[in-house]
């Protein structure tokens, strides 16, 4: 009985080497990190701030693989087909795994199956700006208006499906107001547009927009996040402005293929939190418009459901499709 209880023993020590010695050796090469959009913008300057923090501290090279298009779409497929060993990493965010499972219901990946959140980095409110022909300086006033003469005001979107869009939407969902929806490709000719007073209001990203409500073209009136934004303290959030409960905005985080070992997963995590709390990471964050975070597995995870369902249920009354 004591012979079977040592082989017993001993065939335990060999089955747990392998885990043992594989969570000791990673990272044994350089990791990438799919961004799926293009070089130079908001995604892809907070994805390479945690990627230079990361390579210093995993003593291997984190390299940002930009796979542009389709919304997203691209990138996220080729990081839910990569291997689930650990060295690939994406940055997902409210368009790939909140907007895109709803908007295009053939997605050729699963948003929950096929990932593992590793944790929440940051969130960006956006700021509701209105062109200062528009006779109203409080969202009380502007949301008086649009009661008054449904559909004639128009705002400006970064087009259809974008978090510029769904936030607008989620205002006249919760203020009970209709106007109409211009889309543009993108921020630039909406910013043109709304400066040149084409169309009368904006919701959209509170770093591009600062510069221009500080120079007086635009008037602010409040933004989207739960709290003031450092970026614009003086302007209240839209639930202190009367559309009780409202939040919206960006959110970045990052994930790995589903299927990742579980040590790696909390390796992963710890190295992001680390990253997300050094000052230098913070300013580029804050440059961004970005609030930092840094979560657990299971706190992105809950965030992701719960964004997936609030923004599911704006773009399904809106009755959206992709372009």
């Amino acid at each position: 009985m004591f012979l079977d209880f040592v082989r017993f023993t001993f065939a335990a020590l060999v089955l747990a080497l392998p885990v043992a010695s594989h969570a000791q050796s990673y990272p044994a090469k350089p990791l990438r990190l799919i961004v799926p959009f293009a070089p130079g913008g908001g995604n892809d300057t907070i994805a390479r701030a945690i990627a230079a923090q990361m390579s210093g501290s995993m003593g291997q090279q984190v390299v940002v693989d930009n796979r542009a298009g389709a919304g997203g779409v691209i990138g996220a497929e080729a990081a839910a087909r990569a291997p689930a060993d650990g060295y690939t990493l994406f940055l997902g965010g409210v368009g790939s795994h909140a907007v895109n499972p709803t908007l295009m219901p053939n997605l050729p990946y699963d948003a929950v199956k096929d990932f593992s959140p590793v944790s929440l980095i940051a969130s960006a409110p956006s700021v509701l700006v209105v062109n200062p022909g528009v006779n109203a300086r409080t969202v009380a006033e502007l949301t008086a208006i649009a009661k008054a003469s449904p559909g004639k005001l128009n705002y400006a979107t970064n087009g259809n499906g974008s978090s510029s869009h769904l936030a607008t939407l989620l205002y006249e969902s919760m203020a009970g107001i209709q106007m109409t929806h211009v889309p543009y490709k993108g921020f630039a000719p909406a910013l043109t547009d709304i400066l040149g007073g084409q169309v009368q209001l904006m919701m959209n990203s509170i770093v591009a927009l600062a510069p221009q409500i500080k120079a007086g073209k635009v008037r602010a009136l409040a933004v989207s996040s739960k709290t003031r934004s450092s970026v614009l303290p003086d302007v209240p959030t839209m639930s202190e402005a009367g559309v009780t409960g409202y939040e919206a905005g960006s959110w970045y985080g990052i994930l790995v293929p589903a299927g990742t070992p579980r040590d790696i997963v909390q390796r992963l995590n710890a190295e992001i939190v680390r990253a997300v709390k050094q000052p230098d990471v913070r300013e580029r964050l804050a440059a961004e418009g970005a609030d930092p975070i840094g979560s657990t597995p299971e706190e992105f995870a809950a965030h992701i459901k719960i964004e997936m369902a609030r923004l599911g249920k704006v773009i399904r009354e809106a009755k959206l499709k992709p372009e």
